[in-house]
């Protein structure tokens, strides 16, 4: 792909043409755009990229994934965008085209980290996934075979032979009609997560996979494809990044649209640690709520809880000196040698707040990189309490937490289907005494954040002790912005960063 300060060449392709070039209005992005474009149409591209991406990701905090109301606002915001998304729609060529160059431009600016490739390719699939479910069956086999995979579907014969033994290893098709459901033969190491859920019927080195089920291993290898094809993209990265034209605009976009990573609070010092053990069981999300229990019952946290506990604290305000005396005289109740902490453990702290070793600033784990990456192990306390826990262990949990068992019923059933962030959600809702947050969630920093706003009526929080048994009063919650009105307020902030980048580019 070319880039050129004047206007793009178009070309002048006949409908058989246009129609070979995106012959679907999903793909896998095997191959890169060819074309040559201007730099206007580059940031115009990166930036709606951008903005559907973002919906994609606030969308799915706020809604189960699949539901008819996530759907329907989804395909809005594709629409609006003029993205691709349906199959046999006339016009269709420019959207695939702008689908097309879009993805591999935010290619270049979100291979540049491990957190940056994480959300990228969270929010590339879920955006598949969406796709996929509206692909009508008859145009499933060719989009398979075009993208390289070798699944087939079984003839009626075929199916109608196994029916007893398929419809017995496949959860997915009770309450379905199986004459309607299509079957696809597929290799067995392709299906092993199926295969190790016991989901699957296996005979002669195939699994015979429902297509209700095909999605979860179309996924995983889109998975598999982009993030080795972002790491081959990062090898390459300094030479693009030479430009002196496109680098301020990939660092702009890598930089400005994943949320915050509240690194710098405003209310630095402003906490003090007399304070934590209330704000804990009023304003914590439940994974920093289960590590500041942990670490007062033990008076110790294995490497893991303490780098996502104390990263929180950091951005919640705690200064390092703060820090420095908050650990050290949990640890020593623990019996622990004050020498042996200044020693083994101060030097970890320090660094966590870029004071020693490479001096880097490091931020608060987000809800994505606490859920997927560094899972707890026996007598580990870090993690989702959500993706990480027993589920009776959970339910005993939220018990504790004055959970209702309706809102407990409610939570279960969201972590069974996987939505764990709007779980996390859920459980704010309820022990803030609101029907709607009015935000959605994907920081442990946003959730104290948000109830500190509910709790203080937007006031800054005052450094002085609280204690637990003071009973608070019920906040008085104005009705918050549906999900609508967020995501104009995204798209607003969005259309003037663009505008900003096309002056900077036009001077």
């Amino acid at each position: 792909m070319q880039f050129s300060g004047g206007m793009r060449r178009k070309l002048r392709l006949a409908g058989d043409q246009k129609s070979a070039c995106y012959p679907h209005s999903l793909q896998f992005y095997l191959q890169p755009p060819s074309e040559n474009i201007s730099l206007i149409e580059f940031e115009s591209l990166a930036i709606d990229r951008l903005k559907l991406l973002k919906t994609v990701e606030n969308l799915g905090v706020s809604y189960v994934k699949g539901t008819e109301q996530y759907q329907s606002k989804l395909e809005n915001e594709i629409r609006r965008l003029k993205f691709s998304f349906r199959e046999n729609l006339e016009d269709e060529y420019e959207p695939r085209r702008k689908d097309h160059i879009s993805h591999f431009i935010l290619r270049l600016a979100y291979c540049q980290s491990e957190d940056l490739r994480r959300w990228f390719i969270q929010q590339e699939m879920d955006l598949l996934r969406f796709r996929f479910s509206i692909l009508p069956k008859d145009k499933i086999q060719n989009f398979l075979k075009d993208s390289h995979l070798q699944f087939e579907a079984i003839s009626d014969e075929e199916k109608n032979f196994r029916e007893q033994e398929i419809i017995a290893s496949s959860p997915s098709l009770s309450g379905v009609k199986y004459e309607q459901e299509s079957v696809y033969k597929i290799p067995f190491a392709d299906a092993l997560d199926l295969f190790r859920g016991r989901k699957v019927y296996l005979e002669g080195g195939f699994a015979y996979v429902p297509l209700k089920d095909i999605v979860a291993i179309v996924l995983n290898e889109f998975r598999a494809k982009l993030s080795k094809a972002l790491a081959l993209t990062a090898r390459s990265l300094p030479a693009v990044q030479s430009d002196e034209r496109l680098q301020p605009l990939l660092s702009h976009l890598s930089h400005s649209y994943t949320g915050q990573d509240y690194s710098t609070q405003r209310n630095t010092g402003k906490i003090s640690l007399d304070q934590i053990d209330s704000l804990s069981a009023k304003s914590f999300p439940p994974c920093m709520r289960q590590l500041h229990k942990a670490l007062r019952e033990n008076h110790h946290l294995r490497h893991g809880g303490r780098m996502q506990y104390g990263l929180f604290l950091k951005g919640i305000g705690l200064t390092l000196e703060q820090a420095l005396q908050f650990w050290k005289q949990e640890f020593i109740r623990g019996k622990m040698d004050p020498d042996k902490f200044d020693k083994g453990y101060s030097y970890n702290i320090r660094h966590s707040f870029g004071k020693e070793g490479k001096r880097t600033d490091y931020t608060p784990f987000s809800c994505l990189k606490i859920i997927l990456t560094n899972p707890p192990g026996q007598g580990d306390y870090h993690g989702c309490p959500f993706r990480h826990s027993d589920p009776e262990l959970l339910k005993q949990k939220l018990q504790s937490y004055k959970i209702s068992p309706g809102g407990i019923s409610q939570i279960l059933d969201l972590v069974k289907g996987t939505h764990y962030q709007v779980a996390c959600q859920k459980y704010f809702e309820m022990t803030h005494n609101v029907d709607d947050c009015g935000f959605s969630l994907n920081h442990p920093n946003q959730f104290f954040l948000e109830s500190q706003r509910l709790l203080t009526g937007g006031k800054d929080i005052k450094k002085e002790s609280i204690h637990p048994e003071t009973p608070q009063p019920k906040p008085s919650v104005q009705k918050p912005k549906d999900a609508s009105s967020a995501l104009a307020s995204l798209n607003s902030s969005l259309d003037m960063d663009l505008e900003e980048l096309e002056e900077y580019f036009s001077t």
